[in-house]
């Protein structure tokens, strides 16, 4: 049963969702895939205004929550860049350093988690199978369709479990 007393939550992506991540695909790009890096060139995204002023905008009547599939070991860094961007201050729910299954399955898993105790206005992501995956489980769904789509990335999510 969810808490009406309570802000509803407003969950948003990181990465093409907030964060342009198209300076660091080409460590996806290459065998072997240079995760290190990949994840080491975070901090130097630039944010996308899109989804910072849809972010920023859904603070007024939500509790905004971040739900990621980067790896834990990159909390630091990913803390560092929301204040930095003047984001919205909410819980982030990252992936364990060792969890390799898909991201739809892992964001799905914790957004049902989440809507235990709470509402969940809206889910905000650039990942087409978490979108179809969550709006199949009833939430309302905004598609982050304001970056190009990477091949690369994609597959990192599904097949890889790496982010």
């Amino acid at each position: 049963m969810t808490d009406s007393s309570k802000r509803p939550l407003a969950v948003f992506d990181l990465d093409n969702t907030l964060a342009d991540t198209a300076h660091r695909q080409r460590f996806l790009e290459r065998r072997p895939r240079d995760w290190d890096a990949f994840f080491a060139a975070a901090p130097k995204d630039p944010p996308i205004p899109e989804g910072v002023a849809l972010a920023r905008a859904s603070a007024e009547e939500c509790e905004v929550v971040y739900l990621t599939g980067r790896p834990e070991r990159c909390r630091r860094d990913t803390l560092a860049w929301l204040a930095a961007q003047g984001l919205p201050e909410g819980p982030v729910h990252m992936r364990r350093n060792d969890d390799r299954r898909p991201a739809r399955r892992t964001k799905l898993e914790t957004l049902k988690k989440l809507a235990r105790n709470r509402e969940i206005r809206v889910v905000v992501d650039d990942d087409e199978l978490v979108c179809a995956d969550a709006q199949r489980a009833g939430f309302t769904v905004v598609r982050a369709r304001w970056t190009a789509p990477s091949a690369a990335l994609k597959v990192a999510q599904e097949r890889e479990g790496r982010t």
